[in-house]
């Protein structure tokens, strides 16, 4: 009756995982971790969003040489006036009533050019007419055409406003670059580790069938053994126990294989619906490939390639830019100015213009000015204050580079640990089987207890359990001590280009 339960119940779970299969079938698909990485560094949505940072780095750039963009002015003005007769002090004659009307233009276009000079391209014209009612009047036209120009030569003449933005903005370029390289390290680097969780996960749950499965067989075998008298049903009561125990595990171990599923999916894909149902079947195996640990080298990976130690250096090189402003501020305006131009007059516009054009009514002027703050307060603490700043990001970091330096060694000593584990753990699995066996026989001869050998059944699980253990923990410290070096990509292969 026992033995008709157990069918029966091992028949209904067929059957419902067999009806579950059907209406929810699992889609196989083999992978590569090259595979994987491919897919993520197409669709992880981490890397996705952090690729924008550089083009909107760059579209700042592009705006930042806006300060060059020169400006144009365009006016026009009509003006109407009328003049009452009025008392000449000069004579006893009145002066007459006047009307006048004018039409004037003005243009001008002007601008900084990347040394600091400040140009401004001008030109007016003026058509005036003059009447005195009843009588008549005269017109006249006059104008000029000419350019200033103003060089800084203290404030302003080493670096300003504009040029301190475009180089800020370069620098934030880099950054956001770096940035993008750091993420794509971190997603890589996370797929690396989830592949190989997802590997474990399913040795583990070969490991946990193989558990249940000896627990079943001593479980059946025990069976016998009471019915014909020659053990007593506790035993028996002992391995029904491990059975149950086992099939927990098992049932713990494919939740923890489903949860690793989904873990590589989300990182792989921007679309997990479409992923759901997939079954993805990792290629490799779990090895141990030996590999030679410099740890000289690894530092000078660290300190040249880490995405987040170059863009810590580039917030010493930003604020840096930011003190030789202020320490330009700190001068007095001293300034070069000049002007050159032609007038131009006549009766009718086409005269004025022909004027310009002989260039026969010159006009020039030229001098420097000077500006000087009685106190120069605010620059001054200003300066200091961006001094002191850049001091303080100076020791940060050194305490940063001293920090990957530690991180780096610590890497490098977990990978040394964890290759060292595989070998024990190895050893021990090895050790495990051939005391189940030796225990097997001995309770074959009755000089062993059921407890002893179900004891020994979980030493061999545990024994398995830890070495794909050790071979998945040396394969993600590897993936970890790369990150820390910052050489992920290159041992990848993969390059990153900024559109």
């Amino acid at each position: 009756m026992k033995n008709f339960n157990i069918a029966l119940f091992l028949f209904s779970t067929v059957f419902m995982a067999a009806a579950q299969t059907s209406t929810n079938t699992a889609v196989p698909r083999e992978m590569t971790l090259q595979d994987c990485i491919q897919e993520a560094l197409q669709h992880n949505l981490d890397v996705q969003i952090e690729r924008y940072s550089p083009q909107i780095s760059l579209y700042n750039l592009h705006a930042a040489y806006g300060g060059y963009d020169p400006l144009l002015n365009i006016s026009g003005q009509h003006s109407y006036n009328v003049s009452p007769s009025a008392l000449n002090p000069y004579s006893t004659n009145t002066i007459p009533a006047s009307v006048s009307k004018s039409d004037s233009f003005k243009s001008d276009i002007g601008g900084t050019l990347p040394w600091g000079l400040q140009y401004d391209f001008s030109g007016n014209i003026a058509d005036r007419v003059t009447t005195y009612p009843p009588l008549s009047g005269y017109e006249d036209t006059a104008g000029s055409i000419g350019v200033t120009l103003t060089q800084p030569l203290l404030k302003n003449f080493w670096i300003d406003n504009t040029r301190l933005i475009i180089k800020v903005a370069k620098n934030r370029l880099k950054y956001s670059e770096q940035g993008l390289r750091q993420q794509v390290i971190t997603s890589v680097t996370a797929v690396e580790i989830a592949y190989y969780e997802l590997i474990y996960a399913l040795e583990n749950v070969k490991v946990q069938q193989d558990a249940l499965q000896l627990a079943q067989t001593q479980l059946d075998q025990d069976n016998q053994r009471v019915q014909i008298g020659t053990l007593a049903v506790l035993s028996v009561q002992q391995d029904e126990a491990q059975v149950a125990q086992s099939k927990a595990n098992l049932i713990a171990a494919q939740n923890t294989l489903a949860t690793d599923q989904n873990t590589l999916k989300n990182l792989l894909t921007d679309e997990y619906s479409r992923w759901h149902d997939m079954d993805i079947q990792p290629t490799a195996t779990l090895e141990a490939p030996l590999q030679l640990f410099d740890l000289q080298d690894s530092w000078n990976k660290g300190m040249t390639e880490r995405p987040d130690l170059l863009r810590a250096r580039l917030n010493v090189q930003q604020q840096g830019i930011q003190l030789k402003f202020y320490r330009n501020q700190l001068f007095p305006e001293l300034d070069l100015i000049g002007t050159y131009g032609f007038n131009g007059a006549g009766r009718e516009y086409s005269d004025a213009f022909n004027q310009f054009h002989e260039g026969n009514a010159p006009f020039y002027t030229y001098g420097a000015q000077m500006t000087m703050p009685l106190s120069n307060l605010g620059p001054r603490n200003q300066y200091k204050s961006t001094k002191a700043t850049l001091q303080q990001i100076m020791l940060q970091l050194k305490q940063f580079e001293q920090n990957v330096l530690v991180e780096i060694d610590n890497a490098v000593k977990q990978a040394q640990s964890n290759y060292q584990s595989v070998e024990a753990t190895k050893q021990a699995r090895i050790y495990a089987e051939a005391a189940l066996d030796a225990e097997e026989k001995t309770y074959a001869v009755g000089k062993a207890t059921t407890f002893e050998v179900l004891q020994y059944q979980n030493n061999l699980t545990a024994a398995r359990s830890q070495e794909i253990r050790a071979l998945a923990n040396y394969n993600e410290a590897l993936a970890s001590l790369a990150q820390q070096e910052g050489s992920t990509l290159d041992r990848f292969g993969i390059r990153i280009e900024i559109n």
